[in-house]
């Protein structure tokens, strides 16, 4: 049985649409602000109706992915299937919840769609499934398959003459399935210069920091090795993001974004708390989230 949520049926998303290249960088950024704002509040609410969610990781790509699918990646909405589009690949597959939200707030379906996450028979399972959802590009969840997915999707670009840009975004603790450094390795290999990976360096896994279950580092010294172009950024900085995917790429190098971000990221109590991986918050956490939130937007 689904949780009653009703009591904050006053947390409105409406879609926002994307929010155009030649926009001024200022009008971007504070679009952004709003529209991950928006992410981070529908979600706990998203989970406690569902009884379900990994809310610590959506909200540390919040940022990052609100700023793909609403501003930089070419996307349409209305064209889901374009042949020239974009491909973004979900690799942490158990952040749905923030990739649906952004998908409704960019117009891909209805935002009231939002709350049957996870009911039985909603379109919006705990993991994606490209056979409900135009515009998901791939079934993730077994973690360490986006990324050989998105090699093959970005060779298939290159093959095609297309200059289109494929994204994979992934968890640090994915880092530990093999098959990425197989994936590392073919990227490489093949010169795939128009394939980004995005890492969500927020250094918590299931149970545990990366680093106590098996040791990562040094991280952007491997995936220079592996023959990728590294970017290091804040991953909750807009003008960082931005930058990263402005940038021309290297010539037959793929890029690897290592995006240091916070699991929880920015409410006091979430922050950096690997006991915010899996949880379904409280209704006084929820309160407390979206009062946290809104003192932060009325500060920007």
């Amino acid at each position: 049985m689904m949780a009653d949520t009703s009591q904050w049926d006053h947390v409105v998303t409406d879609t926002l649409g994307r929010i155009g290249k030649d926009a001024p960088r200022e009008e971007v950024v504070a679009f952004l602000r709003h529209a991950a704002t928006e992410l981070r509040r529908r979600d706990p609410i998203m989970i406690v109706h569902s009884g379900n969610g990994h809310i610590g990781g959506d909200f540390s790509i919040a940022d990052i992915l609100v700023t793909l699918v609403l501003h930089e990646l070419n996307l349409d909405p209305a064209d889901p299937l374009a042949s020239d589009r974009d491909r973004l690949i979900l690799s942490k597959g158990h952040t749905a919840g923030a990739l649906y939200i952004a998908m409704a707030l960019a117009g891909y379906f209805p935002t009231e769609e939002l709350m049957t996450f996870m009911d039985p028979g909603s379109r919006l399972n705990g993991h994606p499934n490209r056979n409900y959802i135009p515009g998901i590009e791939t079934n993730t969840g077994a973690l360490g398959h986006g990324l050989p997915v998105g090699v093959g999707t970005a060779l298939a670009a290159k093959m095609d003459g297309s200059d289109r840009r494929t994204v994979v975004l992934l968890g640090d603790g994915e880092l530990q399935e093999g098959s990425n450094w197989e994936a590392l390795m073919a990227g490489a290999q093949f010169e795939l210069d128009h394939l980004y990976a995005v890492v969500d360096r927020n250094r918590l896994q299931m149970g545990s920091r990366t680093e106590d279950a098996v040791g990562l580092e040094p991280l952007a010294e491997k995936f220079t090795a592996f023959g990728w172009r590294v970017v290091e950024i804040d991953a909750h900085d807009y003008d960082a993001i931005l930058d990263a995917f402005a940038a021309e790429p290297e010539p037959g190098r793929p890029t690897l974004i290592l995006a240091h971000s916070h699991k929880g990221h920015p409410i006091s109590f979430m922050s950096d708390q690997v006991g915010w991986h899996h949880h379904v918050p409280t209704p006084d956490e929820v309160d407390g989230i979206l009062a946290e939130l809104d003192e932060l937007e009325a500060a920007k």
